[in-house]
């Protein structure tokens, strides 16, 4: 098991929030209404101004819009792609203000994905290729290129100008392994993911099966342990009470296995998707990953503080009904659901 020292050094965040998929609520506190009425996206400029993104009139014919979702970096990725220089530089100022939230926080990397952008992929590779070079030019950490899409990721590398230090490529999986040429292409460090070539793993047995065969593929390029990156698959534990236990025993074999040299990460807020007080159980479930082995993870540094995560109270009422949630010992989350509604999740 990796023993995390000094959680500022050593425990590898890739920032998740540049992700065309990420959301804030039209009713939340960072969109408003200006004077004129036009709903926008609130942020911060270079200078500490603040500023607004307006949501655009074809973004309020979508779903997402309709059930109350701003998908805000789609947005801006669309505005810097348009024709419209106001727009363009609108956009731009957005991803810049993203950039440096998540460095001042202690990022190490930075998740780029835009496969959410548009449904063709020449539009996709013209988007991420807009994203990378408008984060680097704010950016001193490198790019974590993010796409289920091989063109993509090589799009993404190829815009990277290498000045941040080395990307990373995030996912080789199964049924892409050539996703690894490219890495070693352009010298990125990778992310292997846990999926199989007929879907997600099941429990952790099929994550542990997969990743030692892509483990196999990566050592016989020989890429070194230290920049491989292993994504065990986080899945929300209100689907499946055994979701969190899968991913926590596939770390403590794949740790066990490969030795303190490899990395293993996940997406881990996913686990918390569609319950209550969702921080307390990412706080709670990193927690219980750092203790399996975990020395990585693709989160969203601005909510989410080790050095706090680390330190919690594992004794206190909210953290003990969150990890009886997260290891599968309290049935269809009742007490969890329970304490919440009586007000006593609070921390």
């Amino acid at each position: 098991m990796t023993q995390i020292v000094d959680p500022a050094q050593d425990f590898a965040i890739i920032g998740e929030n540049i992700h065309a998929t990420r959301v804030v609520l039209l009713k939340g506190i960072r969109v408003t209404s200006l004077e004129d009425g036009t709903e926008a996206v609130m942020f911060q400029g270079e200078s500490g101004e603040q500023r607004f993104m307006p949501i655009p009139e074809s973004y309020k014919k979508t779903q997402p819009y309709e059930q109350g979702h701003v998908k805000h970096y789609m947005i801006a990725v669309q505005k810097g792609l348009g024709d419209d220089p106001d727009q363009q530089a609108e956009g731009r100022a957005y991803v810049h203000y993203g950039t440096r939230r998540q460095v001042k926080v202690g990022a190490r990397f930075l998740d780029l994905n835009v496969d959410e952008v548009s449904y063709h992929v020449e539009v996709q590779k013209r988007a991420m290729g807009w994203l990378v070079r408008t984060v680097q030019e704010v950016s001193p950490i490198p790019p974590s290129i993010d796409s289920s899409n091989p063109e993509i990721i090589e799009t993404g590398l190829a815009c990277y100008d290498g000045q941040a230090g080395r990307a990373i490529v995030n996912s080789v999986a199964l049924e892409r392994p050539e996703t690894l040429d490219l890495a070693l292409e352009h010298n990125a460090k990778i992310i292997l993911t846990a999926a199989g070539t007929e879907g997600m793993p099941g429990d952790a047995a099929a994550r542990v099966a997969n990743v030692k065969q892509l483990m196999d593929l990566a050592l016989a390029k020989e890429i070194p342990l230290d920049d491989i990156y292993i994504d065990g698959l986080v899945f929300p534990i209100s689907v499946s009470a055994d979701h969190g236990l899968a991913y926590l025993d596939a770390v403590r074999e794949l740790r066990e296995f490969y030795g303190p040299e490899v990395h293993i990460t996940g997406g881990l807020s996913n686990v918390s998707f569609g319950l209550p007080q969702r921080k307390l159980l990412n706080f709670a479930f990193i927690h219980l990953a750092v203790e399996a082995g975990i020395d990585s993870g693709i989160i969203d540094p601005v909510q989410c503080n080790i050095k706090q995560i680390l330190g919690l109270d594992t004794t206190s009422e909210p953290i003990r009904l969150a990890r009886d949630v997260l290891l599968g010992k309290d049935d269809f989350c009742t007490n969890y659901l329970q304490a919440w509604r009586g007000g006593r999740l609070e921390t």
